[in-house]
């Protein structure tokens, strides 16, 4: 049994990868299965995806923890959590990055195939989904499917729930990314270190529905609790404020549904980028176009 993990961001297509290459793989005559894994998340939330492929019939239901192949659909993952953990010695990674393979640091030195699949996506599909491109990398990794198999999944699959010329599109850029994407053994420097989690036994459980203010140990917990996770590592666009363009209508104060524009003393804005997830709400509301979405992510 062959198993991929993918990890990717809410919006980048993660979940339609898996699915996609576990049709690819039918195409070719193998078993396959995929699934998500997420929760409440909004787009731009880390979350991750499964496929198994077998030439006989998979009765396995769990998550995967050991992965032959790691698929990362933003590079920046690894900063937040070790997503490398449990990946196979003699397993294979797939990373959206500028980075080439040598200078890619996944905590772990295995096989690595890199691909700019954001570019490639933003110049075929005009947005940064980036799942088809980095289907094409994975047939580039690893044949266990084959790229033309993968490219008339993306054509099934995505021309019909898009329509014909966005299977074409998608296909293109899968494509694209398995002619330019690098083939190399990424570093395996940073630790792998798992963040502090609040486990609790029952006993320690509060009767009702509402947690008290709390620190167990590294994690806070309770109402408030939220300002330790920063959650400006999900933007893959942010807001660029023209202030000069501003009539100060407030308009974007008042939408911003993560609360994360602050009113001046004189009424401008200012952003706070540790936690705003570039969902561009601000953009789309303001009357004077005085905030405009540039892809990339703004230094706090």
């Amino acid at each position: 049994m062959y198993e991929i993990r993918f990890h990717g961001r809410g919006g980048q297509g993660a979940v339609m990868a898996a699915q996609t290459l576990a049709e690819a793989a039918v195409l070719q005559g193998f078993h396959a299965q995929a699934f998500p894994y997420f929760g409440a998340e909004r787009r731009g939330a880390p979350v991750k995806a499964f496929t198994r492929i077998d030439e006989k019939r998979i009765s396995l239901k769990s998550q995967i923890y050991k992965p032959d192949m790691l698929v990362i659909l933003d590079g920046g993952l690894p900063d937040i959590e070790p997503i490398a953990d449990g990946l196979r010695p003699e397993g294979k990674a797939v990373v959206n990055t500028t980075l080439r393979p040598e200078e890619y640091d996944l905590g772990i030195s295995v096989d690595c195939v890199t691909v700019d699949a954001t570019t490639i996506a933003y110049e075929k599909l005009k947005a940064p989904i980036v799942n088809t491109a980095i289907l094409g990398a994975i047939a580039k990794a690893d044949d266990i499917v084959s790229l033309d198999h993968v490219l008339q999944a993306i054509k099934d699959k995505f021309g019909e729930k898009l329509g014909e010329r966005a299977g074409v599109l998608n296909a293109e850029a899968a494509k694209t990314a398995y002619d330019t994407c690098i083939e190399g053994r990424c570093k395996g420097e940073r630790p792998l270190v798992q963040k502090a989690t609040w486990l609790p036994p029952w006993e320690e459980i509060p009767p009702g529905t509402a947690l008290p203010v709390a620190n167990m140990g590294e994690v806070v917990v309770g109402p408030g609790s939220s300002w330790q996770n920063l959650t400006g590592t999900w933007r893959i666009q942010s807001p660029m404020y023209k202030k000069d363009k501003c009539v100060r209508c407030l308009r974007c104060w008042w939408s911003c549904p993560e609360g994360t524009i602050k009113r001046q003393e004189d009424d401008y804005m200012r952003w706070d980028y540790r936690y705003c997830k570039g969902c561009g709400v601000c953009a789309n509301i303001c009357p004077a176009s005085a905030i405009e979405m540039k892809k990339g992510a703004r230094e706090w």
